[in-house]
């Protein structure tokens, strides 16, 4: 693949990632009120759920996304009630401060959980597969063989989708660790939810391309 190729591909996946999805919003919800631990695990299941996302959309599974109604309907209703049970399951964790104390810590969750809550919302989000399948052709030389090229678009994506959100992630760790009042901490947990069940209303109202 020509250099200056690549780096167009970067600069282009870096811009697009940089935008605030559900996955993002995900990792900033959960760094800020769960810490550094979970904050790298969210990011590794970004990368994870990018990668399967990527691989199965380069292999033909999101051309099929793309042109079939029912498999897109299908993954677009998974994927958003997944994101609104994962909103729900935060606001119902918020708690108040007469229900907090200054010895207390946020509701812990388990890295592997969250792991599997970012690549399972990552992989499932019907516009990223819908993405892919327009945006990666336009990198790759029809003169060239396609799978190295696959390959090196695949790792470059995934790589910098990981370090896009381990760097949202520990930025909104280093915040959290300034932020001790339990009313600040409830609201954030609040308002992480709504966003993630506002995330999933739209992920639902997504209509496929035409």
């Amino acid at each position: 693949m020509p250099l200056d190729l690549w780096l167009t591909f970067v600069v282009a996946s870096t811009a697009l990632l940089v935008i605030p999805g559900p996955t993002l919003m995900m990792v900033l919800s959960y760094a800020m009120t769960q810490g550094r631990r979970v904050a790298v695990a969210s990011a590794l299941g970004v990368a994870t759920g990018d990668l399967v996302a990527m691989t199965l959309s380069v292999i033909g599974l999101g051309a099929l996304f793309l042109t079939s109604a029912l498999a897109f309907t299908i993954l677009k209703w998974v994927g958003a009630a997944y994101l609104v049970y994962l909103g729900i399951k935060m606001l119902l964790s918020a708690r108040t401060p007469a229900q907090t104390t200054l010895m207390d810590k946020p509701d812990g969750q388990r890295a592997g959980k969250v792991f599997r809550d970012l690549t399972t919302v990552t992989a499932l989000n019907p516009k990223s597969n819908t993405f892919f399948v327009a945006f990666v052709p336009q990198f790759i030389d029809a003169n060239a063989a396609f799978a190295p090229q696959a390959a090196i678009l695949i790792a470059t994506f995934v790589i910098i989708a990981g370090i896009n959100a381990l760097i949202f992630a520990l930025a909104a760790n280093a915040m959290r660790s300034r932020i001790t009042r339990p009313t600040v901490q409830m609201w954030l947990t609040r308002a992480g939810g709504a966003t993630l069940v506002g995330m999933g209303l739209l992920t639902a109202s997504l209509r496929r391309a035409t």
